[in-house]
């Protein structure tokens, strides 16, 4: 039996992966673990991060800096400093709508020549509880082919470009690729992967955020091969525009179909999102995984779910998972 998780990956970007950093920086603060390290997905193109993009060839920072204040601690230090990179300028000049966070690692890649040691950089000025790393070091496109559904009759299919794009048109997804298709991993990411006791996929908008990790072939294959748990924490609901209508199966399914070799071991669900349990097991099951059935979702303040997990729950959840093995 291995020994409790000294280490964890996780995989995303958005506002999923800042979920799930948030949790597992509680873990990291009671020693649950040692180490945790967030592979990000680097394709957004809109905002703030999509100027920069667009001005400085850089790699959007802007899922980089959201996954930087999820491991900002809860004391001042670490509070004051989550919320200046997550400021927003206002105003009505050519500042308006960018955020401080990015703007500070655009200026530190600029300075540093070297995204990773600009974001440990960073990091180390915010205190952050955990490392951030990009899924490569190419900046790239995410594309998606949607099939056309208008009144009820498939009218063809239509090729989307873009991150923004993607999580945006109507329609039912048939395929997600990158240009280019082979982007140059981040080395530090790969790694992290090789070396960690777990690695934990999810929760996150499941094409443009998640599904990007398996289509960078050196991280696939670091997925394949390493000898960590993997995670799989389902979203609470189908997201508009990507996965509408999906069942859990189906969400595990479209991760297996870009990567048939990966492994699952545990799959977390709020089985008040789930409205067949014993089907989820037996797909779970047939992966060689086991089903963990937690409520993790958070309430809207009328005792009603929200769309979005609960941090301290999500986080009691996980330190179950890892102490079980």
């Amino acid at each position: 039996m291995r020994p409790t998780a000294q280490s964890a990956v996780a995989l995303g970007g958005g506002h999923g992966l800042h979920a799930s950093l948030s949790a597992l920086r509680r873990l990291h603060e009671d020693l649950t673990l040692d180490q945790v390290t967030a592979v990000v997905t680097v394709a957004d193109n809109g905002g703030s991060s999509g100027r920069l993009r667009g001005e400085f060839g850089v790699l959007p920072p802007g899922d980089l800096r959201m996954a930087l204040a999820a491991l900002c601690g809860d004391d001042e230090w670490g509070s004051t400093w989550a919320d200046v990179v997550q400021h927003r300028f206002a105003g009505e000049g050519e500042m308006n709508g960018h955020v401080i966070g990015n703007l500070l690692i655009v200026g530190l890649w600029e300075r540093l020549g070297d995204h990773v040691l600009a974001l440990d950089w960073v990091g180390r000025l915010l205190g952050a509880r955990g490392r951030v790393l990009p899924m490569a070091l190419t900046p790239m496109d995410i594309t998606a082919e949607f099939r056309d559904v208008r009144d009820g009759d498939l009218t063809g299919t239509t090729t989307v470009r873009g991150q923004v794009e993607v999580a945006t048109t109507e329609g039912e997804i048939v395929s997600v690729a990158l240009d280019p298709a082979d982007p140059t991993s981040c080395p530090e990411a790969v790694e992290s992967i090789l070396d960690a006791d777990w690695v934990v996929l999810g929760p996150g908008s499941w094409f443009s955020s998640v599904i990007p990790h398996l289509l960078v072939p050196d991280l696939r294959a670091a997925l394949e091969k390493t000898e960590a748990r993997r995670l799989v924490v389902l979203n609470l609901e189908g997201q508009q525009g990507e996965t509408q209508g999906w069942s859990p199966e189906d969400h595990l399914g479209a991760l297996l179909a870009y990567a048939p070799g990966l492994r699952v071991d545990r799959v977390l669900a709020d089985p008040r999102t789930v409205a067949d349990a014993a089907g989820l097991r037996d797909a779970v099951g047939a992966l060689g995984g086991e089903l963990v059935l937690a409520e993790v979702a958070a309430e809207d303040g009328a005792g009603r779910l929200a769309p979005r997990h609960d941090h301290e729950l999500l986080a009691t959840a996980y330190r179950t998972i890892f102490e079980a093995v």
